[in-house]
């Protein structure tokens, strides 16, 4: 089954459709692969396989990615009768009552839940390293880190356990980790997926839900069965104008497209290997006939924005808690927290009303200065997904707290703030360090484009195939 686990889903949905292989097999192959890369990696914080491989057999014959196995982010993206984890031992007993909206969606396409995959506690970093799961290591090199928060998401997708698998991303959670792992990696427009009917908005509305994947085609399948919205949802992303897998292979035309590839801001870390990933980019792009020229918002430069950014997240988590005391019957208690969330938590709880709304609309401000941009005759904005080559485990660490938090804002520094302006942006696997390690570029489009960047991104990977070759063994 070797050769099926290294198919896509598509690819492994049309085995199953023609018989090569049975929705059964699909899901044994993967919980093979399970048992004999994830020592390695540590992608799989909960394995549900008996229930797994019983609902494999109960799928209806015409569902399009019937028997294909997935895995699950395990903070949000709510399955029944699973435990949830966050991350965090705060959550210890607490049990899944219904599916997300998301959830059900993927079940009725046909994908298969084989279990959840770990986050750093609470998902506020950009390494997945929780105290109460241990480390997520990049299946290309298991003393490097997968990124975070969806790091056991990339990992397992990276090690050929699955071929696509849930993520989501306040401040570059998708993005991040696929361009440490070597993936394709979309965060979508704000309202495009929705986060019901557990939650109206994530993070104030910074936070949304998509996958990782290997391929283009794949990305744009998964975010056709999960996209739309339920009842209540505070946002609509703008109505694509089809299908987004209709998107793959399609002209783009010829786009004038931005780059970037040192941060405007001036204060940050910038490795070589990130700078040459742009620059090959842009050269790849140019020859595809696109008009690529140096160009970025102003905003991007505003060395305000992180802590506005800060404020909200802060804030949020800390609401977020307290739901979760009331749930429980009982406080969480600072050294119920990993360093960093307690410190987190603490300033959330001693901020004002006033203090969380002035940073919203510094936010809201920041937002109508970045978006502006693509109003100005730029169709996308090419720049790194991190500005640091991939780090080792360690290199965040709660016994390092305050250089700690410096490293992780600078690494989510061209990733945040279009969680801010809610625009869709896309994470490709374009470049590889000397020791072979995955680096990553974002294209970013106008909000609801994301039809835009499937093409441009299909057009790419066309022109310079992604390479995937099974990291973990």
């Amino acid at each position: 089954m070797d050769e099926f686990v290294s198919l896509d889903a598509i690819g492994q949905a049309e085995a199953v459709r023609t018989g090569a292989v049975s929705p059964r097999e699909a899901v044994e192959a993967a919980i093979a692969r399970i048992e004999a890369v994830d020592g390695r990696c540590n992608a799989v914080v909960h394995r549900r396989f008996a229930q797994a491989l019983a609902e494999a057999g109960d799928i209806p014959a015409d569902a399009p990615f019937r028997g294909v196995p997935i895995l699950l982010k395990d903070i949000g993206w709510r399955s029944a009768g699973d435990p949830y984890g966050a991350g965090s031992k705060i959550y210890d007993g607490v049990r899944i009552e219904e599916d997300s909206h998301s959830v059900a969606a993927l079940r009725r396409a046909g994908f298969v839940v084989l279990g959840r995959t770990n986050v750093p506690e609470l998902a506020t970093t950009i390494t997945t390293e929780p105290a109460a799961f241990g480390p997520t290591r990049n299946p290309y090199d298991p003393a490097f880190s997968a990124g975070g928060s969806s790091g056991g998401s990339a990992a397992a997708v990276a090690a050929g356990i699955v071929a696509v698998a849930t993520a989501s991303d306040g401040g570059g959670s998708i993005r991040i980790p696929a361009s440490l792992c070597g993936l394709v990696g979309l965060k979508p427009t704000r309202g495009r997926t929705s986060l019901g009917p557990y939650a109206a908005e994530s993070w104030g509305g910074l936070s949304v839900e998509g996958v990782v994947t290997r391929t283009v085609r794949d990305t744009a399948a998964l975010l056709d069965v999960i996209s739309g919205t339920a009842p209540g949802d505070p946002y609509a992303a703008p109505a694509l104008p089809g299908p987004l897998a209709g998107e793959v292979g399609a002209d783009p035309g010829r786009l004038r497209i931005g780059f970037v590839a040192v941060h405007p801001r001036g204060d940050l870390p910038q490795d070589p290997d990130v700078a040459a990933a742009v620059t090959r980019a842009a050269g790849l792009l140019e020859s595809l006939g696109h008009d690529v020229t140096p160009g970025h918002p102003d905003a991007l430069a505003d060395a305000e924005f992180p802590r506005h950014y800060g404020t909200l997240v802060a804030a949020n988590v800390a609401a977020e808690l307290e739901a979760l005391a009331a749930e429980r019957g009982r406080p969480v208690e600072p050294d119920e927290l990993e360093p960093r969330n307690r410190l987190m938590i603490e300033g959330g709880r001693a901020m004002t009303a006033t203090d969380y709304l002035g940073a919203l609309r510094a936010m809201n401000a920041h937002r109508r200065r970045m978006a502006t941009w693509w109003t100005g005759g730029f169709d996308l904005l090419l720049t790194p997904t991190v500005p640091v080559a991939p780090y080792p485990l360690g290199w965040i660490s709660d016994d390092d707290l305050w250089p700690s938090l410096e490293r992780a804002g600078a690494g989510a520094a061209y990733t945040s703030p279009f969680n801010s302006t809610g625009q869709p942006a896309i994470s490709l696997p374009l470049h590889r360090t000397a020791a072979g390690l995955p680096v990553g570029v974002q294209l970013v489009a106008a909000a609801g484009r994301e039809d835009l960047l499937i093409r441009v991104a299909s057009q790419i990977e066309a022109a310079q195939p992604f390479e995937h070759p099974m990291a973990g063994g």
